[in-house]
């Protein structure tokens, strides 16, 4: 049975961008950056990921420092390698070349206690595309509302 907890999640991923294909990578980690992670002190929000040929990078995540480990802290928005299969990096690698395709950290999660990330690859909204997507969240909000005023 997985036991799976979520620490943190980028908010404005699906409000900015279609995403279109998800991923699950592993991160690797120093000591100090998997002890603030599992007390949930991270944040996605200027997040990204760099793909070169070989290797996909998690870039300006935040981690905070770990305040027990005092001087041997790590940086807080150092690149993070990504654990992903070859063939998972040359697909990603191969989207992204194509104008408008880029990839969005959308969560950061334990599972069974390894830190993992969810990425999806996205392609960016117009302005009409979002003005859609507040029109439909407001809709659907005036709906719950009627319905509850309704029992």
């Amino acid at each position: 049975m997985e036991n799976v907890k979520t620490i943190a999640t980028n908010r404005k991923a699906k409000f900015e961008y279609f995403l279109l294909e998800h991923f699950e990578a592993g991160l690797a980690l120093q000591g100090t950056e998997i002890k603030s992670v599992r007390a949930g002190q991270m944040s996605l929000a200027e997040a990204y990921v760099q793909v070169d040929g070989n290797n996909a990078f998690l870039m300006e995540a935040h981690i905070a420092p770990y305040d027990p480990a005092s001087r041997y802290n790590h940086d807080p928005r150092r690149p993070r390698r990504l654990l992903l299969h070859k063939r998972e990096i040359r697909q990603l690698w191969n989207a992204v070349r194509q104008k408008g395709m880029t990839i969005v950290p959308t969560r950061v999660y334990l599972k069974n206690g390894r830190a993992k990330l969810e990425i999806a690859l996205a392609r960016g909204k117009k302005l009409h595309d979002k003005r859609d997507a507040i029109a439909q969240r407001d809709a659907e909000r005036e709906v719950r509302r009627r319905f509850s005023n309704d029992e």
